[in-house]
Order: structure tokens, then C-alpha cells, then sequence
């Protein structure tokens, strides 16, 4: 199958894992890495054996066919506009924007050009994520009724080296944590129809304790933490708590609910982890794990799975009707804590298709 071009801007933090997983998806052909900070690029570029060059450069490029766009949240709207107007197809790092009302901008400016958009993240199409999905089709859940979602942490200015984003607007643990929770529970449960929910900040400012900027202090800008619940159109209701103000806890990452059964899902920050089973009267037993990309780091899967669905001309999993939905379900936390009220969604979304199978293999491809 022919490759296809891939041109890549924003050099920071998370461009790293995504070129080590890119040299797994024969598929990808990388054309060249950009950054406003041209040094930056130049660095990440001589460690991967690639090709540093202006983002005018890439976009002006005949051969690249999808910008992947790994630049700070509060950027991904206006990098992928640009994307758009060069008549390129765009992937982009979450969120999709940092509101609804840009994200649903960027939906409509692809659509009209008859270009594809998608977004991180792709986790759920790891192989944990996967089997349990393909528990909760099987039934044996019985009705699913409910869940729990639960990311709680101290902060992130403990590890990254420049944190600031996280606590600006488009950051925060809903819009950072968030899009890995939600977009995992539209893929084992469908879209949401409403949601309720609460969010402060305790803190004005946050402390870096990472290097190379500890003792430094940065402003919080964002709730820092939001908790509420999703009704989804299935009937079933989830709990959910997003927070970087938390020392520590003991819940599930994900935990679904049904009439027959519990199934304890895995961090969705990763494709791997243990799935867990217990069917109503027994106890929780170990799921075996049979879909790939369980076994590692495959973030790039979903710019693999655009690229394939181009050349096979299919819809592509992590797509930008997915992500969008998902930004309107995150963003209401915020209008359902300042208004009092409970936010009914003005999006919906199908489920991917399920990813039983490599991406890579010849009748999933065409």
C-alpha cells in the first residue's frame, strides 16, 4: 500500500513518544518536523534521524498528506486551520480546541473542504480498551447502568519540565485528563446526552518542583478540580472526578457497571493494562487480552488508522466528530458548575468501529 506523507509541528514533550510509535506503522511516511523554536526542531529532528524544516515548508509541501499538530492546546485550532487552507488532512494532540465553539469551527472548515480531521486520544484503540469493549458488546454485562471515571493526582508541575499550559485556559485535569476517560466511555457506551457537574480551583498558584525550573511559581488559571456525572443515551450514568489536587486515592481508572456483571477497565492514558471481570454472584476474575497494541507506547495508532483509511477510502477511528463530541461533554462540566443546571449535548457521535485486528493487516486496510 502507498505510504503517506506525514509533516509534524510542534517539537515539545509528547513528539517524542509519538515518533518512536510512528516507526512501527510502515505506513507513515515522515517528511519533516517543525517548531516556532527552530532549535528545538533541529534537536528532535538529529535524534530521530529526521528532517528539520519551516512549517511553511511543510505545509507548502505536495508529497505530506496529514499534518500531525503537536503544538500546546491553546494552539491546535489555529495549526490546524492552517493545515486545512494548505489543503492538507490534520490530526491533532487533545484536546481538539480549547472550547466547543472553536473545536465545532475546525469540524465545519474540514467538512466544507471535504478534508478529515482527527484528534488524540487513541488509547482506546488499544488492546485492554478493545477487549473490554468487546465484553460489553458480548452481553454478558447484561443492561450497563452505570460507572465510574476517576484521574486524581497532585499536579503535573511535579514531572513536566514546563507545565505552565496545564493550568491555563484549554488545560486543567478535564481538558488534559479528560479526553482519555470520556472518549474511552463513548467508545464502550456510546455518546453522552447530558451532563452534571461541579468545578473550583483551591489554589491561585501552583509550586514546580521539577527540574529545570524548581522553587518557580506559576498562576492557575483553570478549575483544578471537577467532578459531576454523564447520562449517556444508552441510560447509563457515570460519575467522574478530574483533579490535580489530590495526594492520593484507591479507585479504578475506569469501572462499568451493568445488570449482570462489573468490568474494571484499565488507565485509559495507556493501550495495555488488566481487564477485569466479575459476573453477578462470583468474583473478579482476569480477562484475557486478545486484541493487539496492548503490549506498549502506540501513540500514533490513530494518525496509522487516518492514514489507512485514506488509501482504503473508510471512515478513520479517532475522527473528528468523536473528538468534538467529546470537547462539548468537557466543556459542560464547566456550564454546569456556573450555571446550576444540567447541560443536555448538542452533538452525538457513533461508536468507532471496533479494532479486533492489526491496522496493518490487508483486509482491515482496504
Amino acid at each position: 500500500m502507498q505510504k503517506v506523507g506525514i509533516g509534524i509541528i510542534g517539537c515539545g514533550n509528547i513528539s517524542s513518544a509519538y515518533l518512536k510509535a510512528m516507526a512501527g506503522f510502515p505506513i507513515l511516511d515522515i517528511r519533516g518536523l517543525a517548531d516556532l523554536n527552530e532549535d528545538l526542531a533541529a534537536r528532535r529532528a538529529s535524534e530521530f534521524g529526521l528532517k528539520a524544516r519551516s512549517i511553511a515548508d511543510l505545509l507548502n509541501d505536495p508529497e505530506i498528506e496529514i499534518i500531525v499538530n503537536l503544538t500546546v492546546p491553546k494552539a491546535h485550532v489555529a495549526v490546524a486551520m492552517q493545515a486545512l487552507e494548505a489543503g492538507k488532512h490534520t490530526y491533532s494532540e487533545k484536546p481538539l480546541g480549547i472550547n466547543f465553539a472553536e473545536g465545532k469551527s475546525l469540524y465545519e472548515a474540514a467538512k466544507s473542504r471535504g478534508l478529515r480531521i482527527g484528534a488524540a486520544p487513541d488509547t482506546f484503540l488499544g488492546g485492554s480498551h478493545q477487549t473490554a469493549r468487546a465484553i460489553i458488546d458480548s452481553g454478558v454485562l447484561g443492561l450497563p447502568v452505570g460507572g465510574t471515571a476517576t484521574f486524581m493526582c497532585p499536579g503535573h508541575e511535579r514531572w513536566h519540565p514546563n507545565p505552565d499550559f496545564y493550568y491555563e485556559i484549554g488545560g486543567g485535569p478535564m481538558l488534559d485528563m479528560g479526553p482519555y476517560y470520556i472518549t474511552d466511555l463513548v467508545n464502550l457506551l456510546g455518546p453522552v446526552a447530558k451532563v452534571a457537574g461541579f468545578a473550583f480551583a483551591p489554589r491561585s498558584e501552583r509550586l514546580i518542583t521539577s527540574e529545570p525550573r524548581n522553587g518557580q511559581t506559576i498562576p492557575v488559571n483553570v478549575p483544578t478540580h471537577v467532578a459531576g456525572a454523564m447520562a449517556f443515551r444508552t441510560g447509563a450514568i457515570v460519575q467522574i472526578g478530574m483533579s490535580f489536587d489530590v495526594a492520593g486515592h484507591r479507585h479504578a481508572p475506569l469501572e462499568i457497571y451493568g445488570t449482570e456483571g462489573t468490568l474494571i477497565v484499565p488507565d485509559p492514558n495507556h493501550f495495555g493494562g488488566q481487564v477485569e471481570l466479575l459476573k453477578k454472584g462470583g468474583a473478579f476474575e482476569h480477562q484475557e487480552t486478545s486484541a493487539p497494541y496492548a503490549d506498549g507506547n502506540h501513540r500514533s495508532i490513530g494518525v496509522a488508522d487516518m492514514a489507512h483509511a485514506i488509501r482504503s477510502d473508510r471512515p478513520h477511528r479517532a475522527n473528528g466528530e468523536l473528538a468534538l463530541h467529546v470537547l462539548e461533554v468537557m466543556e459542560a462540566f464547566q456550564r454546569a458548575s456556573d450555571t446550576g443546571t444540567t447541560i443536555e449535548m448538542s452533538t452525538t457521535v457513533e461508536r468507532p468501529a471496533p479494532l479486533s485486528q492489526s491496522i496493518t493487516d490487508d483486509h482491515l486496510a482496504r
